[in-house]
């Protein structure tokens, strides 16, 4: 399978079954998001009911197609699948996408189901993703084969996800946090193409930097930890583990057929393969942003702020991340006592509080002055919202920084409002994450730690 799958990420020709214009259908959003990329690869309609969609010719079965089709996507009911799937077979498409539900994840019957189209592309050859998912996405080449809401940005992160609703919920967010997708799979019951499939595509995807996933059981534990633990070693992989608890398990198997079975046993796994395991959503995509744009560097944080509670908040987290604070040598204290920026009353120690007052002088001052030692590898640098505070220029301070020492981490933690929207949106269009809390921070310059 590993070397199976390219024409299900880069196909040249899609042929949508199931194609429709009829307004909130699956048909039509798969349509719709195919057709944004159709300057990219040939579109074919297939549609028994329909003459024409988009003013273009629609086919009453993938049969009457005379070119080759890469990629198949199937969007009918699935009492009509098998036969459908049948069809594909016989065209010798290159891969197959199941979108339809009414499968392993219901009853018997579609377990049945299952098994029969399973059956037919395994005879084959032919790869088949879902069913029951929301489709794919390939931002870099205008890939939409889904039902997702809109297109979302490019970037580095591969986002792997038993759940399409869930995934559509974080496309629509991407464009409030900032980050882009190489890669977003919905693969629903896992019938055929598997995760452990889908780690090693996104593993041989040049424009992926970071593996993302939403988890809710798997059946291949030994093949999954082997592959984790390769890939990991190349690519950082952050699991988000659904199913915790009983309840949680059984919402899992009637959601997509998943194999639940004991957190503790994931949670060993994912440990002893070099995986990250987050606890939320949020969690998920604050590390892989971090883990996309930042070096990956050794354990040493300083934290500058213009708030002692904010600096308070973040210490705490630090220690409770295991994240090593390094006293500032004298060369550091006396290059800052030096200064005529800082107010008579600033102590100069980790955490360096700059007081209310701090202007972007003094902000620039600190920060090239901490980077500058030895054993600061990172630097979370928090601003709260004052009258002399000029969130804009700090920012830009903080990104030349960035440039300047472009193997230590910087990271920003500055509070989304009306006054700093803008400078948080230019800071993170430099590759500079930002958070609105200093747990979520110190917990993001964690697992840069080597």
């Amino acid at each position: 399978m590993k070397n199976k799958l390219s024409s299900l990420i880069n196909p040249r020709s899609v042929a949508l079954i199931g194609a429709t214009e009829r307004s909130g259908s699956v048909g039509s959003g798969l349509v719709e998001n195919l057709w944004s990329g159709r300057h990219k690869r040939k579109l074919f309609w297939v549609n028994p009911n329909l003459k024409e969609i988009k003013g273009e010719r629609t086919y009453h079965s993938i049969l009457e197609i005379t070119e080759p089709i890469d990629l198949a996507v199937v969007a009918v009911p699935a009492e009509v699948v098998p036969q459908v799937v049948q069809e594909a077979v016989s065209k010798k498409v290159g891969s197959i996408i199941v979108i339809s539900a009414g499968f392993a994840e219901t009853d018997s019957a579609g377990r049945q189901r299952q098994d029969e189209i399973v059956n037919l592309t395994r005879r084959s050859g032919i790869p088949l993703l879902g069913p029951n998912c929301l489709g794919l996405l390939r931002p870099p080449i205008e890939l939409n084969a889904s039902f997702a809401p809109f297109n979302p940005p490019s970037g580095g992160i591969a986002f792997i996800s038993q759940s399409g609703a869930l995934m559509n919920s974080v496309i629509d967010r991407s464009g409030l946090e900032n980050y882009g997708f190489s890669l977003l799979i919905s693969y629903g019951n896992g019938a055929d193409v598997s995760l452990v499939d889908l780690l090693w595509l996104a593993d041989r995807d040049q424009s992926t930097k970071v593996i993302a996933i939403y988890l809710e059981g798997l059946d291949e534990g030994r093949e999954f930890m082997e592959a984790a633990r390769e890939i990991s070693s190349r690519k950082p992989i952050i699991i988000l583990k659904a199913g915790r608890t009983e309840l949680g398990q059984r919402a899992a198997s009637s959601h997509t057929a998943s194999l639940a079975g004991s957190d503790q046993v994931y949670q060993a796994a994912f440990k002893q393969s070099g995986v990250f395991s987050a606890s939320s959503l949020e969690e998920l995509f604050d590390w892989a942003k971090a883990l996309e744009w930042l070096p990956r560097i050794e354990n040493g944080l300083a934290i500058l702020t213009n708030g002692g509670g904010m600096g308070v908040l973040a210490t705490d987290q630090a220690v409770d991340q295991g994240l090593l604070m390094p006293e500032l040598s004298e060369a550091t204290r006396n290059r800052l006592q030096k200064s005529d920026s800082f107010a008579e009353e600033t102590i100069f120690k980790n955490p360096l509080d700059i007081i209310g007052d701090a202007d972007t002088e003094r902000y620039r001052q600190a920060i090239e002055t901490l980077l500058t030692q030895s054993d600061v590898h990172s630097l979370v640098v928090i601003q709260t919202k004052q009258t002399m505070t000029n969130i804009q220029e700090n920012m830009e301070v903080i990104a030349q920084a960035a440039q300047r020492w472009p193997k230590k981490a910087l990271i920003s933690v500055c509070l989304p409002g009306r006054l700093s929207q803008m400078g948080i949106k230019w800071l993170e269009e430099q590759r500079i994450p930002n958070y609105s809390d200093p747990v979520r921070a110190l917990r993001a310059a964690r697992v840069l730690t080597n």
